[in-house]
């Protein structure tokens, strides 16, 4: 630790300052301002999602968050990851895909270890721009489910969760001498009023009380857009309310004075960036901007929690989406978001220091108070830029799905949701395969997918690519994606008898924010019949695609590459010595996911913004390491490696 002194004596660290005298209270909000076991605090907060960055790299990132003037790190709690299949639980040892992510108990040591307090957003909902919101989709499988209400369908799997979760959470409380000094409960809750529903009290009062009966005893907020919804989200009696916004804090201060007056006033979000959607333009935010409101915020005097101080990357298929519509059918204005969460912040998606980070650091020398102990700040990571390699194999796409033992037969097509798979759970997550064999085919002959797709389609008439592909912005609105309702297809400008049809849909991700309606959003076909020339076709295999580690690494069937470009996995290997940081280039591709060791690090599309996927050194073994590349299109013969991320919308 760097020592800074005050009058000739070594500054104490926030966990000596704030326990001296043994710990008798822990967060309150009873007055205009904070107090800690009876000393005044403003929050100096930012936000880490544990889930969003290797284990191995946590401390590094909460040291230089500490480094910079936090004294607290923020983190949400994602229920699908902790709860992949109904009442089967993965704290950091449960056999999971993110397994080493989600070390919950690890986490919180660490950020205590760097003198840093813990604020935790458990939900049942988070938003965060993560996939379904943080819910697991099997709870779609439960007819007339109303989420985020007091429905007893929805309720039971939450109280089921928290009977899991919360006795981790309570030893780590800060009364009980741990790291966490508040609780939030629900998320923009109030963002869900419409005209037609008002946010539902009782799930509010219902959610208190599962707090209150697992020994939860800090303080309890809620977080809102609270200009546009004021209280409609929260119980003004039984939490502390706190705002969410990128600007003017004045006007969201002043709110929150009118809704609890003489109460300590706090971002729970700050946004010093924001997060990219596949084919817009890469966001920027201005430093500038960042600090004065800041500067706003801690002079009024606030408090305030960074959404995000360090975005990390949206691993595997865990990236959510967006709705700009109100409508379960209603697939056209989806907006899936890509795999880096970099999010502008403060330290980049591979934890290096921005222009953001050294002035909040200059900021938080001149505003903190009391003056506590900093670590200096660690040396930027060393990130290589490693040779080509060559790809050596590859599995046609027509020859993975004939190669799985999984096809379930279904008269129509249904959602993956709803497959009978993963011990009654359904698929999650990937790709599903809509297959009918023995198909004759006249000339022109046309296939119609009723309703929207969910979320893309490529169409293979015996293992050949028909549909077109993705290589601009522009080709979402063409056939094969979301925005085309009752999409239509020529198959073949010649007869073709016993034909194979193969519709691979993928997931691009789950709607994660916004009205009610849109979480009832189910992935593949299942909006109506598919039809070739006007007449239905029935009795469809039905391939899940879930890309699980053991399956990928149990792959059979593999091909020398020679010619072959077209859909399928392509594989390659890179021997490593000492494994560092790098990022995939994969602008030679088109579109797909890339996996380092059977693990799936994330989507890429060549229509931007993103270019390439962070793989950080973790992820890496030492020796021979195996890339596995599905590209739905066209492939390239390599694999290239970048330094730095690279933002390019096409």
């Amino acid at each position: 630790m760097e020592i800074a002194t005050h009058e000739g004596a070594p500054l104490p660290t926030l966990y000596e300052y704030y326990t001296e005298g043994d710990i008798k209270s822990g967060l309150n909000a009873d007055q205009n301002y904070f107090t800690l076991n009876g000393k005044n605090i403003t929050l100096y907060s930012g936000a880490m999602h544990y889930f969003r960055t290797p284990k191995q790299l946590w401390r590094d990132r909460l040291r230089k968050m500490r480094a910079a003037g936090l004294n607290a790190v923020e983190t949400y709690v994602p229920w699908n990851l902790h709860e992949p299949s109904p009442g089967q639980f993965d704290f950091g040892n449960g056999g999971s895909d993110m397994e080493d992510f989600l070390d919950i108990e690890t986490f919180l040591k660490t950020a205590q270890e760097e003198d840093l307090f813990a604020i935790l957003r458990p939900g049942p909902y988070v938003c965060a721009e993560w996939e379904f919101g943080g819910f697991p989709s099997w709870l779609l499988r439960e007819t007339g489910i109303k989420f985020r209400t007091s429905d007893p369908k929805y309720m039971n799997p939450v109280k089921r969760f928290f009977q899991a979760l919360f006795p981790i959470l309570a030893a780590f409380q800060f009364i009980n001498g741990g790291p966490i000094i508040s609780f939030q409960v629900e998320n923009e809750y109030g963002s869900t009023k419409t005209s037609s529903f008002l946010p539902d009290k009782t799930y509010l009062k219902q959610l208190k009380q599962i707090y209150l009966e697992h020994n939860i005893t800090e303080l309890l907020t809620t977080a809102d857009g609270v200009t546009s919804f004021r209280d409609a989200g929260t119980l003004t009696k039984d939490f502390l309310i706190t705002a969410n916004f990128g600007g003017n804090p004045m006007s969201s201060f002043q709110t929150l004075e009118t809704l609890q007056p003489g109460r300590p006033k706090m971002a729970m979000e700050y946004y010093p960036g924001w997060f990219d959607h596949w084919s817009e333009n890469h966001h920027t935010t201005s430093a500038l901007l960042l600090i004065l409101n800041l500067e706003a915020i801690l002079s009024y005097p606030g408090s305030f929690n960074l959404y995000m101080f360090h975005g990390g990357t949206s691993f595997g298929f865990m990236n959510g989406a967006n709705l700009d519509n109100d409508y379960l059918m209603d697939n056209s204005g989806y907006q899936p978001d890509i795999t880096s969460y970099d999010y502008a912040a403060p330290l980049t998606e591979a934890g290096d220091y921005s222009g953001k980070y050294d002035l909040i650091k200059v900021l938080l020398a001149k505003y903190a108070s009391p003056q506590t102990r900093l670590p200096p700040m660690p040396a930027p990571t060393v990130r290589l830029v490693y040779p080509n390699i060559s790809i050596l194999e590859y599995i046609p796409l027509k020859s993975l799905i004939d190669s799985q033992l999984i096809n379930l037969e279904y008269e129509r097509p249904i959602a993956m949701e709803m497959l009978d798979i993963n011990n009654g759970s359904g698929q999650s997550y990937g790709y599903i395969t809509y297959r009918k064999e023995h198909v004759n085919l006249s000339a022109g002959a046309t296939l119609t997918i009723s309703g929207r797709i969910c979320d893309s389609v490529l169409v293979l008439v015996n293992g050949q690519l028909i549909s077109p592909p993705l290589k601009s912005k522009y080709d979402l609105d063409n056939f094969g994606f979301w925005n085309i309702n009752n999409s239509q297809i020529t198959l073949t400008n010649v007869t073709m008898a016993d034909a194979t049809i193969d519709l691979v849909v993928e997931n691009w991700g789950r709607v994660g924010y916004g009205k009610l309606p849109q979480y009832y959003q189910f992935k593949g076909l299942w909006q109506g019949d598919i039809s070739l020339d006007n007449n239905v076709l029935l009795n469809w295999k039905h391939v899940p695609l879930e890309f699980k580690k053991t399956w990928t690494l149990g792959l059979q069937g593999w091909e020398k590459i020679e010619n072959y470009r077209g859909p399928g996995i392509y594989k390659g290997y890179i021997s490593i010595g000492n494994p560092s940081d790098t990022y995939i280039d994969m602008r030679p591709w088109t579109k797909g996911i890339v996996m380092i060791n059977g693990f799936v690090l994330g989507r890429y599309a060549r229509i931007g913004p993103q270019q390439c996927l962070y793989l950080p050194a973790p992820l890496i073994k030492k020796g021979q390491n195996e890339i596995l590349i599905f590209e739905h299109y066209e492939a390239s013969d390599r694999v290239e490696f970048s330094n730095e991320q690279i933002w390019e919308t096409l």
